[in-house]
């Protein structure tokens, strides 16, 4: 009499419903208690394997249409506009182009009360940092302010972040003043080096835009946080140590941005430092960077940090004016137009040899400033619980530069400093922004006179106040702690970018980030797997010491697509597991190898290349009398092996669903023979 106990019905507790199966009779005999021992034999039923099936069938043109759309519309933009009448597609339509019409409907007086107080105190800041830093990339102090009144405006329609307050960023104005300023000086070309300077900010924009409308977002996803790191890091230091010529009041000073040339040229011009410049400089600097402090150490009082900068303006141009005879050896702005901006169209340069230097500075300066943006528009909508479209800023960004660009203004972006000042200060939607640009708007029109007297060593100030915050070491030694490559990459990035130039160690720095993934492409990781006892789990031998060798099985787990760059890596490590295996069970009197499991759970996908490289590897097992067995092989991978008619070649006993049913089957398999 056998009983089968594979499936049981629980009545109570400690009771099963037992069928009793009598063999010599042909009978099944149901009791609703068990026989005694004497009179049964219990035996289970074998493992239940379940069949490894492949993916529905699609046609090519599905198996496209589904590819484009995982590559292109990961976020799925269009399911808002299924089941909708044509009326609520255009609102919808209205609404993902310009992210305005979501929230100016219910725009009310007490929105409008935050977003004026957070547009007038970042206006504070913008108003002397947009001077600063048209001056740190070798334009004229006024394009600084015209870059501030345009394309905020234009981001206040198109952007989709409530908190990020547009204007020009140290980075981007340091990397053009740099790769332009190495071409062509603007001490001797200054027509020339404006002329290019918009239209590399031109070349920004169409980058930038068309980077969102053909949804290529992922690209400046190779500017990893290692190299943002460490590139900001020596940005932020290169940037201060050339206002040196500012803060000490030096008339001849070098053009390079290398970190040799520059101290070489501070300490061989020590007879034009001077001591009145140098004394306020190093007041206002102490100032500023008190306020900055304290703001750090309270949230609440953010206001300090931003308006100490228009502070500064005011009382070094209250300073300079009344003692202005005494005060000769400082040097000061000067005349500033006023007005609006006007139309700079006709100054793009679409022609001649430096057409190149133009869309190379564009390209550069458009990955850096877009970074930027999405990284700090990001950062408070994560504060806020709030989405931001990816894509949906960068059209925003490249059509406000692209607008930019035709009238007065150079490479713009959502600023760090300016948003954390907005954020802080209440902001509740794009309108601070409208605010900051009227803010902006008054003073062109009307208050450009006061700063005549304005000295440029406040400028130096504010810009080393502001990059100073860029150097985040912080965040250097995590990355050594985590990731010793990242914290390379952040090291070339670095070191690049004060000893060799800024696009160069910014380049360099990439081309590591680049080098390692495809380190992680070719030399997979693999491990190989243990039972934990008592569950149907398998886990790396080496990394849980409670997992436990199955006999006679090697059971290899890969974890990384298999393509043809890794192949015969994958290849040789296979060998070189089963090797390893059998030295083990040679020194530790082990049961003989029989076969060899891979764990395909992590093999997301595989080409050709990796289809002959895995029966190569069966043919090579087969003549040591070893079975290769696959186990839970993704839906593309079980069809790309059946397109390739491989998998018939594998055999009934060759695919599982999982490592535990291949373990049990095959070892029950074993017990049956004779």
């Amino acid at each position: 009499m056998v009983i089968n106990t594979n499936r049981v019905e629980h009545f109570g507790e400690n009771e099963r419903n037992i069928t009793i199966y009598n063999s010599s009779e042909s009978e099944y005999i149901d009791t609703m208690s068990p026989p005694s021992p004497s009179m049964m034999v219990v035996t289970t039923s074998p493992p239940e394997v379940h069949k490894v099936v492949l993916p529905p069938f699609k046609t090519t043109v599905q198996k496209l249409k589904h590819r484009l759309s995982e590559i292109f519309f990961p976020d799925a933009p269009f399911d808002k506009f299924k089941n909708q009448s044509c009326f609520n597609k255009f609102l919808l339509g209205l609404r993902f182009l310009f992210p305005i019409f979501v929230w100016a409907p219910n725009y009310n007086l007490k929105l409008l009360q935050s977003d004026v107080i957070s547009g007038l105190t970042i206006a504070s800041l913008a108003i002397p940092q947009g001077i600063s830093y048209a001056k740190l990339a070798n334009l004229p102090p006024i394009i600084g302010l015209y870059s501030s009144f345009v394309p905020p405006l234009i981001y206040s329609v198109l952007g989709s972040s409530r908190h990020l307050a547009v204007g020009p960023v140290s980075i981007a104005s340091l990397v053009m003043g740099t790769m332009l300023n190495e071409k062509v000086p603007y001490t001797d070309k200054p027509t020339l080096y404006l002329q290019l300077a918009f239209t590399a900010t031109f070349f920004a924009g169409v980058f930038q835009a068309g980077l969102g409308l053909l949804r290529l977002g992922f690209v400046i996803d190779f500017l990893s946080k290692a190299t943002l790191v460490g590139f900001m890091a020596g940005a932020a230091i290169i940037v201060s140590l050339q206002q040196l010529k500012g803060l000490l009041g030096i008339v001849h000073f070098t053009n390079k941005m290398q970190i040799i040339p520059v101290l070489t040229s501070v300490f061989r011009r020590t007879d034009e430092w001077s001591w009145q410049t140098i004394v306020m400089g190093a007041s206002f600097l102490i100032f500023l960077l008190t306020a900055r402090k304290v703001s750090m150490r309270n949230k609440k009082l953010f206001w300090v940090s931003a308006a100490a900068p228009l502070t500064s303006v005011i009382l070094s141009t209250l300073i300079v004016y009344i003692f202005i005879s005494k005060l000769h050896m400082i040097s000061i702005i000067g005349h500033l137009p006023e007005g609006l901006n006007p139309p700079s169209a006709n100054m793009l340069h679409f022609h001649g040899s430096y057409l190149g230097l133009a869309i190379k500075t564009g390209l550069v300066t458009g990955i850096l400033s877009l970074t930027e943006g999405i990284a700090v528009g990001r950062t408070f909508a994560s504060l806020k619980n709030y989405q931001v479209d990816g894509n949906q800023e960068m059209m925003a960004i490249g059509f406000m530069n692209m607008a930019g660009s035709c009238s007065s203004c150079y490479v713009t972006t959502g600023s760090f400093s300016r948003s954390a000042v907005n954020y802080n200060a209440g902001a509740q939607t794009t309108v601070s922004n409208i605010i900051m640009s009227t803010t902006v708007l008054i003073t062109l029109l009307f208050l450009m006179p006061l700063f005549h007297y304005t000295p440029n060593v406040i400028l130096g100030a504010i810009i080393i106040t502001a990059v100073i915050g860029l150097i985040d070491y912080e965040a250097a030694l995590r990355l050594w702690k985590v990731d010793k490559i990242d914290f390379l990459t952040c090291l070339c990035s670095f070191f690049g970018v004060l000893f060799i130039s800024v696009p160069l160690g910014l380049a360099f720095a990439v081309g590591v980030s680049v080098f390692k993934i495809l380190l992680h492409v070719t030399r997979p990781n693999t491990a190989a797997l243990g039972n934990i006892p008592g569950t149907p789990i398998y886990q790396n031998l080496h990394r849980y010491r409670e997992a436990q060798r199955v006999p006679s099985f090697l059971i290899v787990s890969i974890e990384a697509p298999i393509y043809f760059a890794n192949t015969t890596y994958v290849q040789e490590r296979m060998l070189r597991w089963i090797r390893e295996e059998e030295e083990w069970i040679n020194t530790n009197n082990g049961s003989i190898l029989k076969c060899v499991i891979l764990d395909m759970t992590a093999v997301t996908a595989i080409d050709t290349s990796g289809i002959d490289t895995l029966c190569e590897i069966r043919k090579l097992l087969e003549k040591r009398s070893l079975q290769l067995v696959l186990a839970n092989p993704a839906g593309n991978v079980m069809e790309k092996m059946h397109n390739s008619e491989v998998i018939e070649s594998f055999g009934l006993n060759g695919l599982y669903l999982s490592v535990n049913e291949a373990v049990d089957d095959i070892s029950t398999s074993w017990k049956c023979q004779p």
